[in-house]
């Protein structure tokens, strides 16, 4: 019997920006994307049109968040976020209403992304309530001293002891070395911004090594393969 012993860490974009997805979602190797208020605000006129471009341009999950902040508020706008795409994640801060109202938007079958999530106690109650995604914000932590990677280590331990479904989704991603990092502890999903992505395939070796083949191989074969 095949036994899946290994899993895959998804890649998603942290972005509301069409084009800078088309050209991400180009390489294929980009399963998802992570939007907030704050890059709707910076890339979009019509936010919903923009989210419907967004969905149709990765085919997989993107998380749209709620601006509301009470739990019946929250509820009746998740719905009608989750109405836009079959591809839409309900993002939802880690508040008490919050919580509760992941609880029942999970109930109806409505996937819901917590995010703001900064300790292993509330990614736990973001779990209880059936959050399909946590995204524990590992760059802000590091912003105030503490050691982000440790957390989703915390989250993912907290996570195998008790067989939770929840993917941990390490957000606020600074740079590729915290990707390599969460990518140890057993993140299910990295989302990173555009000009992390990017980096992510850059070192000087590989450059100057691929120079140097090219410059070997052009002076004997000046015509090159045909």
């Amino acid at each position: 019997m095949f036994v899946e012993l290994y899993k895959e860490m998804k890649i998603f974009l942290d972005t509301a920006n069409i084009e800078e997805i088309k050209r991400a979602c180009e390489t294929g190797i980009v399963d998802g994307v992570t939007t907030n208020p704050s890059l709707l605000s910076q890339d979009a006129n019509d936010p919903i049109e923009h989210v419907k471009k967004i969905a149709e341009i990765v085919k997989g999950p993107v998380s749209v968040e709620v601006t509301a902040t009470k739990k019946e508020e929250m509820i009746v706008q998740g719905k009608s976020i989750a109405e836009i795409s079959p591809y839409i994640v309900v993002k939802i801060p880690l508040t008490e209403d919050g919580i509760s109202a992941t609880y029942e938007l999970a109930k109806q079958g409505i996937k819901v992304n917590v995010t703001l999530i900064f300790s292993p106690s509330q990614a736990l109650l973001a779990m209880k309530a059936g959050a399909e995604y946590i995204s524990p914000f590992i760059g802000r932590l590091d912003d105030i001293s503490q050691n982000g990677i440790n957390l989703i280590s915390d989250i993912v331990k907290i996570k195998e002891n008790y067989k939770f479904s929840s993917k941990v989704l390490a957000a606020s991603i600074r740079h590729p070395v915290h990707f390599a990092e969460v990518a140890k502890a057993g993140a299910d999903v990295a989302t990173v911004p555009p000009k992390i992505f990017w980096q992510l395939f850059k070192h000087p070796l590989t450059d100057i090594g691929l120079k140097k083949f090219l410059e070997d191989w052009n002076a004997k074969f000046k015509n090159g393969i045909k």
